[in-house]
């Protein structure tokens, strides 16, 4: 595809693609599969750090603790987790913010997922607000896709029919 073509369209075609191709990133063996997500927890580490930084240094003020497990067994598969943990949220007796990287042992490809996503806030007031909101509703709607395809399949994407990958 062209450099026009977005990041996160990009990894959905990938994604869809392995399922359509039965491979991950050219694998096709689980253990080849869990070599890649090895590798790609290690190439996801600093950014997970970065995205829980970012939470920790503009609305924790740096009070904030960032933990990452590394990979590890996790359920018959493997798994990753980087958690930001602060005073309050350990004083009030909830769970840290999450970011889990996952390969199940049922299945086909590695996922990421939050501790808690499902609902996002909407505090749009202007314009700009609403502009800023953009990484948000690609994520939603990346999400939601991924959802659509784990039920029904890679078939209901065009563009993975049509035997695009990127």
């Amino acid at each position: 595809m062209n450099d026009a073509h977005l990041g996160h369209t990009s990894a959905l075609l990938r994604h869809f693609a392995d399922l359509r191709d039965d491979t991950h990133g050219g694998a096709v063996t689980r253990s080849d599969k869990g070599l890649l997500f090895a590798a790609a927890a290690d190439l996801l580490d600093p950014v997970a750090r970065q995205a829980l930084g970012e939470i920790d240094t503009h609305l924790l003020l740096g009070t904030g603790r960032t933990t990452a497990t590394g990979v590890r067994a996790a359920n018959g598969g493997v798994s990753a987790v980087w958690e930001l943990s602060w005073p309050e949220q350990r004083a009030a007796r909830v769970d840290p913010i999450v970011i889990r990287a996952f390969y199940g042992a049922g299945f086909h490809h590695p996922h990421l997922r939050g501790g808690t996503v499902g609902d996002w806030p909407l505090n749009v007031f202007t314009p700009e607000q609403a502009a800023a909101e953009l990484p948000t509703l690609r994520a939603i709607v990346t999400a939601d896709l991924h959802n659509l395809v784990f039920q029904r399949g890679y078939r209901i994407v065009p563009a993975t029919v049509a035997g695009l990958s990127e």
